[in-house]
């Protein structure tokens, strides 16, 4: 036997109420899980250097350094 609630004026049937609450939560499960939103990668802030030796060196330095971390 089923057992029946009244909800608002409505008859609702105890496994309807079941499934109701079980879809909810995995959907929020599902949300909370999906992640924040993904980082633009590629981007760099603008160099402000006083000179073009200066900047050439600082693109160096940066392209070094990110070759270093993709070898971790």
């Amino acid at each position: 036997m089923v057992v029946m609630y009244n909800i608002m004026g409505r008859q609702v049937g105890s496994h309807h109420l079941a499934l109701g609450i079980l879809t909810s939560l995995f959907a929020g499960i599902g949300y909370a899980s999906s992640g924040g939103a993904k980082k633009a990668t590629g981007s760099t802030p603008p160099i402000n250097a006083s000179s073009k030796d200066e900047a050439d060196f600082i693109q160096q330095f940066l392209k070094e350094s990110e070759k270093k971390e993709a070898k971790h």
